[in-house]
């Protein structure tokens, strides 16, 4: 875990605004630790500048309150939606993960449009490295 820890990706202000408890089980902090070491970190040494998590973990309350699907990967620790600071630049680093060869479990285009994303949607299930792309409008 060298660019990313697990606070940063358990931090939310929508959780403190309606004051969910956000703390992960220890199978979800497992799965961050997952997640940062094998894709999100290596993510960041291709990229070579910081990334912003915008979201990570979700318990059930706060998932429910963004409008998560309900069997969304963030809801195990397995998921973070991230930004390299804006459309242009998300769209670089949505390509450059798309072809980086590290292994993923999905890699969304959230929103946004042809000229990017207004974040991407990156999750590793180890046991499910499908390495799936798609798009969300």
């Amino acid at each position: 875990m060298k660019h990313f820890s697990i606070g940063e990706l358990t931090r939310s202000n929508k959780a403190a605004e309606l004051k969910i408890d956000n703390t992960p089980p220890p199978s979800a902090v497992k799965s961050m630790e997952i997640l940062i070491d094998r894709l999100l970190d290596p993510i960041r040494e291709k990229w070579g500048s910081p990334i912003t998590v915008t979201s990570g973990y979700r318990c059930k309350a706060l998932n429910r309150a963004v409008g998560g699907a309900a069997s969304s990967h963030h809801l195990m620790g397995m998921a973070a939606d991230i930004t390299a600071g804006d459309q242009r630049r998300n769209a670089r680093l949505y390509h450059l993960i798309r072809t980086a060869g590290i292994p993923f479990t999905h890699l969304i285009w959230e929103k946004g449009d042809d000229s990017g994303p207004q974040w991407i949607h990156v999750s590793l299930n180890p046991d499910d490295l499908r390495n799936e792309t798609r798009r969300i409008r």
